[in-house]
């Protein structure tokens, strides 16, 4: 896959926050538990989303985690950059330095295509937008399950 596991499991729990409103706090353990992430992990995601203004947390028995902004502002682009850098849109698809117009690697023409497209498409889709489509296709955001039992 082109996106990390970082960005995965960024993007879906940031989805599941849409889905289910954004603006209330809601815990990392029962997002953990929900979506099948490793609390640990998903931690840590939480971490760089709030550090990238994407989300706010709050510590304490009532506390977790909630959209900064609203989910109509947030595009799926905003996480995976927040996430891993804008190295998927910018840099060499076999991670080879220098990949120019002149000293290309021997996908630099399709990549550069791709890799257009695929940021185009996911900065077109802001997180309100994948929610609805969640809620009324039948999506899922977690192996097994359907958007209902998320």
């Amino acid at each position: 896959m082109l996106l990390s596991k970082t960005s995965e499991y960024g993007i879906r729990a940031m989805l599941h926050l849409a889905g289910i409103g954004g603006n209330e706090y809601v815990s990392v353990k029962k997002i953990s538990d929900t979506l099948d992430i490793s609390f640990h992990f998903l931690t840590k995601i939480f971490q760089q989303l709030a550090r990238a203004g994407l989300i706010s947390s709050y510590r304490g028995p009532n506390g977790g985690v909630r959209l900064e902004q609203n989910a109509q502002n947030i595009t799926v682009r905003d996480v995976v950059v927040a996430l891993d850098g804008p190295d998927l849109f910018t840099k060499c698809v076999l991670g080879l330095p220098g990949c120019t117009e002149d000293r290309p690697c021997p996908l630099h023409n399709q990549w550069i295509t791709s890799r257009a497209e695929i940021e185009i498409m996911l900065g077109k889709k802001s997180l309100e937008e994948v929610g609805q489509d969640l809620r009324s296709g039948g999506y899922r955001l977690r192996p097994g399950a359907q958007w209902s039992d998320s």
